[in-house]
């Protein structure tokens, strides 16, 4: 297998599942402030989306999108679960991570795109400039939602470590190098983010 690897919370979401899985595979990286994934090859032979990553299976054959490439790793490499032990596990997991990724990770990412990373992204996609302010909003409106629904535990979907951790991790550590910090009214999550920064696969990627 191959990584197709970049800059971004997108790529570093699949580094720290692989991390937390003591997963190694090798590495192909992908110049995204160059342009490369929107151009062939990239966008014709690995993923015509046009993103990262992506992972090339032992076939030749690729996977794109995040929880995709996370949900085939973990079933290639079970132990330990991300994802879940059992039918029920699973449904959690792919709950939250699905609640995380809309309500937080894209309005915090498309607020971003449509301001600070403007100038990288308008020539690439459609980009929205006067919904910067309000996505950046809504994305905050998430985190305070989350921030009551995870009071009393210690992890994302229950008590269990997961993918939904991850995922959340990844974008909320971005935001806050691009003017997205956590608000320190959120209590709940900002205890939570403080735990996960102390977690070996976060300081190893």
């Amino acid at each position: 297998m191959k990584f197709y690897n970049s800059v971004g919370p997108n790529p570093r979401v699949v580094k720290l599942f692989m991390a937390e899985k003591g997963i190694e595979i090798a590495e192909v990286s992908v110049d995204l402030r160059g342009g490369e994934n929107r151009r062939a090859p990239y966008n014709v032979d690995v993923n015509p989306a046009g993103q990262t990553p992506a992972l090339e299976l032992d076939d030749g054959s690729f996977v794109c999108e995040v929880t995709a490439i996370c949900e085939y790793l973990d079933e290639r490499f079970p132990e330990p679960t991300l994802i879940g032990s059992t039918p029920e596990e699973r449904a959690k997991t792919r709950m939250w991570t699905r609640r995380v990724d809309l309500k937080i990770c894209e309005p915090l990412t498309n607020g971003f795109r449509f301001a600070e990373g403007l100038p990288l992204f308008e020539s690439r996609l459609r980009c929205l400039p006067e919904a910067a302010d309000g996505l950046k909003a809504t994305a905050q409106d998430g985190i305070k939602w989350l921030d009551a629904q995870i009071a009393g535990r210690e992890f994302i979907a229950g008590d269990a470590f997961s993918l939904a951790d991850i995922m959340l991790f990844a974008f909320l550590d971005f935001g806050a190098t691009v003017g997205q910090p956590i608000d320190p009214a959120f209590t709940n999550i900002v205890r939570w983010y403080e735990r996960m920064k102390s977690r070996p696969s976060v300081n190893a990627h």
